[in-house]
């Protein structure tokens, strides 16, 4: 593989010399036209990445947090049961739309367009190329997102029947399908606001959104639990999907609203956003988001045929076990802008540089955070859920789950940092989506043959195992696909954390064993395993831990800011 390969030039981008080496993101040159400058426009610097990123992780661990929360007042009030299981159904809506539209589908396509509409701003193109993306973007997608939720609701008692045919109480999984297919409008106009306002290198209101969402539900859980049942969550569904959206847009509102259009054309105009985004890319992106979270339609079907209780198993190990992977994430939510930006310059160099580092960072930050889940899961599982309705059969058996679900919690960060790079570019690529169908293909293939004699494990392993081929074509078709970066030189840098946290989790185990009471438990678990993996990785030569302690030292000269300067 060529060392330092460059991706053709756009066609819709006017030609942009190669810049010389410097920050981050070079400044492009103001006309005398062009309006004032934006923040998105600065430099940026690895003392803003670190800031940013600790203010998205903070605000998505509140959200975590609170989301822990939730579960735990399901848990508490409606325990495992069949009751919750068909909430659990209606849950699938929006945890397709959260994918769909919030992370891994239109902020793809979406980022890439907005950076776009930026650089031409930035290179004094008429009109505000960047309205012109919003006029002639979000009235259509609005309209269709309402549609899919009018249609949804209709359809409720089909949606059920297929999604979990077994179901005890069919019923009650169709009232909650209706109130939580309102969040195919709500989440939509959240992704679309969060997209906008993190390609302006805002990050403060969409990092919060989940502390919006989880609010909603836990309040409407326990203020209408004990008259609605199970119903009060999903109409905490529906009212956290508003409190999403209202927490953005008047961020948005006041981001767009400030830049003034150029002399030369309208500020929604054609002429100055051009088409930067098509219909090709838009059906890519999210026909590889739907396919990744249909491993969770396979985990519910299967597990539907299981006893009663099973789905919830898996929903609460799987929500815990996914806390390292969503919070190693956060510096690639942070740097797709910075990284589209660059490709949107034809620095595509620097591009390759930054998510090199940001693989190498990821896997150390989520192979960490997976062996404190695999050394602490009894502990975690019954100081999170074990009260009320939840016995500690229920905690058994979600440990169990738990620990499965680690095993492919590296591939599920590959996976979400390396579809990233395909689709930053702006441009159209089915391979992701051929590499993530066969990766559904072993989902079901190991989960249906697993889970006759491993019961709800077998479903987990079989999730662990579809999306570790996914990660792996994914990577090996990295370079004229997407971002060119240097597979043989990063295969060492993915391996070495390995070794470490598989050391850091026997040495966690046997701490936290050390202890009787689950919180001391986890305490001393969770400081070994950070103490044993951080030590072992500096030894190995690991370049994650590297950037992780330096960014640490960047953050604590300044006080963190979810924007640029």
């Amino acid at each position: 593989m060529p060392t330092d390969p460059r991706l053709p030039a756009d066609p819709r981008l006017p030609a942009n010399p190669r810049l010389p080496a410097g920050p981050e993101t070079p400044a492009a040159p103001q006309s005398s036209a062009a309006p004032r400058p934006s923040p998105a426009d600065a430099p940026v610097t690895r003392g803003f990445l670190a800031r940013a990123t600790l203010v998205t992780a903070v605000l998505s661990a509140a959200g975590a947090l609170l989301g822990l929360v939730r579960d735990q007042a399901l848990a508490r009030m409606f325990g495992a049961g069949s009751a919750t299981d068909a909430f659990l159904v209606a849950w699938t809506v929006p945890e397709f739309a959260a994918t769909l539209l919030i992370e891994d589908g239109l902020a793809i396509a979406l980022i890439p367009a907005f950076s776009m509409a930026l650089a031409r701003r930035a290179q004094g193109a008429p009109g505000d190329p960047v309205r012109s993306l919003v006029a002639g973007t979000l009235p259509r997608l609005a309209l269709a997102f309402a549609a899919v939720a009018a249609l949804l609701a209709a359809l409720a008692p089909q949606v059920v029947r297929v999604l979990a045919p077994g179901l005890p109480d069919p019923a009650l999984a169709v009232d909650c399908t209706r109130l939580t297919a309102t969040c195919v409008l709500t989440f939509g106009l959240a992704g679309y606001c969060s997209a906008a306002l993190r390609a302006h290198r805002r990050f403060l209101a969409p990092a919060a959104i989940y502390v919006a969402y989880n609010t909603g539900i836990i309040t409407a859980v326990l203020v209408l639990g004990g008259r609605w049942g199970v119903r009060a969550a999903a109409f905490g569904v529906a009212a956290g999907g508003c409190l999403m959206v209202v927490a953005q847009l008047p961020v948005l509102w006041r981001e767009l609203r400030g830049r003034s259009a150029t002399v030369g054309g309208p500020a929604g105009g054609e002429g100055g956003g051009g088409r930067p985004m098509g219909l090709a890319l838009i059906a890519a992106v999210l026909l590889f988001a739907l396919c990744r979270q249909s491993q969770v339609l396979i985990e519910r079907f299967l597990g539907s045929t299981l006893p009663a209780g099973a789905i919830s198993h898996l929903n609460y190990a799987q929500k815990v076990a996914q806390i390292p992977m969503t919070l190693s994430l956060m510096l690639c939510t942070v740097t797709f802008p910075v990284v589209a930006r660059a490709l949107a310059d034809g620095d595509t160099e620097r591009a390759r540089d930054r998510v090199e580092r940001d693989l190498a960072l990821a896997a150390c930050l989520v192979l960490a955070g997976a062996s404190v889940v695999v050394a602490c899961a009894p502990q975690i599982i019954e100081l999170l859920f074990q009260r009320g309705a939840f016995t500690g059969r229920d905690t058994a058996a979600t440990v169990g789950v738990m620990r499965v679900y680690a095993l492919g919690l590296l591939a599920q960060t590959l996976v979400g940092a390396l579809i990233r790079s395909y689709f930053s570019a702006g441009r159209a690529t089915w391979y992701p989506l051929g590499a993530m169908a066969a990766g559904l293909v072993v989902t079901a293939a190991a989960g249906a043959w697993a889970v006759g004699p491993w019961g709800v494990r077998g479903i987990a392993a079989g999730n662990a195992a579809g999306i570790t081929v996914t990660a792996a074509l994914l990577l090996a078709g990295m370079g004229p696909r997407g971002i060119p970066i240097r597979t043989r030189r990063m295969l060492p840098e993915l391996c070495r954390p390995v070794g470490a946290a598989v050391a850091a989790t026997l040495a966690g185990a046997w701490a936290a064993g050390r202890f009787d009471s689950p919180a001391l438990a986890l305490t001393a678990g969770a400081v070994t395993v950070a103490a044993v993996f951080l030590l072992l990785g500096r030894v190995l030569g690991d370049q994650g831990c590297g950037t992780a302690l330096k960014s640490l030292r960047s953050v604590s000269r300044r006080l963190p800011h979810g924007r640029s300067r």
